[in-house]
This record gives structure tokens, sequence and C-alpha cells, in this order.
């Protein structure tokens, strides 16, 4: 068993962050010792290590909750219905990375045309542009 300060160090998660799983429902609730710590087994460190991954891979909590059911019940689902819960969140990054590239091209744009000196920024070329738009 692990205290949740052990867990959160070992994950590098914070206490807090496995305390908001637990009060989210990702993880069931932990046990407590005769002193009221939370007690984590095995098991709930796998579940947290696989909502770690989850998280690190751009799923959101709500997907994440999504993917524990069809961790925890294998045998009801398919290999599709996780490619497909795949599929969309690539889809999505796909989409943020569009728009930031739109972003970094506005960003150089601007930048190309400021002289970035020390003088006043009266003049400033980046100041004007963004009153314009």
């Amino acid at each position: 068993m692990y205290k949740i300060s052990e867990l959160a160090a070992h994950l590098g998660l914070s206490a807090h962050t496995l305390r908001y799983y637990e009060k989210c429902g990702l993880i069931a609730a932990s046990e407590r010792s005769e002193s009221g710590y939370r007690l984590y087994s095995e098991a709930d460190r796998r579940q947290l290590e696989f909502i770690k991954t989850a998280k690190e891979s751009g799923f959101t909590l709500d997907e994440i909750t999504n993917l524990l059911s069809i961790e925890l019940d294998k045998g009801s689902h398919t290999c599709e219905e996780v490619a497909q819960l795949t599929r969309e969140k690539l889809s999505e990054v796909n989409q943020r990375l569009r728009e930031l590239k739109k972003v970094k091209t506005t960003l150089e744009r601007l930048l190309k045309s400021c002289c970035g000196g020390p003088e006043s920024a009266t003049h400033c070329s980046i100041l004007q542009a963004l009153e314009e738009n």
C-alpha cells in the first residue's frame, strides 16, 4: 500500500491531483489507515499510471473516463472504439496545430515589421497592427 505522498512522488503528480482524480471518480475512493491517511493499492498505482499517460497524450478527463471504462471491461468493447477515440483526439490536435501555425506566422510577420529598437513605442508597428485588426 502507498500513502498519498509516496504515490504522488512515484508518479510525479501532486497529492492534490490524486485527491482530485478521486473526487472526479477516475479512481475509487482510497482506503484509509487507522490514522486517516489515504492508502492506495498496486492496482490504484497502475490505474493512475494509465490516467497519467492518457493525460500526457492529450486526452481530457472525460475522454480518460471513457478509456478507463473500456480498459476495465475490455471484453465488452472493441479495438475500433479505442481507435475511434484516438482518431478524434488526433483530429483535434491537428486542428490546434493548424491554428498554432497561423498564430506563429502572424507573430513572425509582426516581428519582421518592427524595428525592435530602444525608442519609444509611440509609433510601434506591432501595436499599430494590433490596433487596426
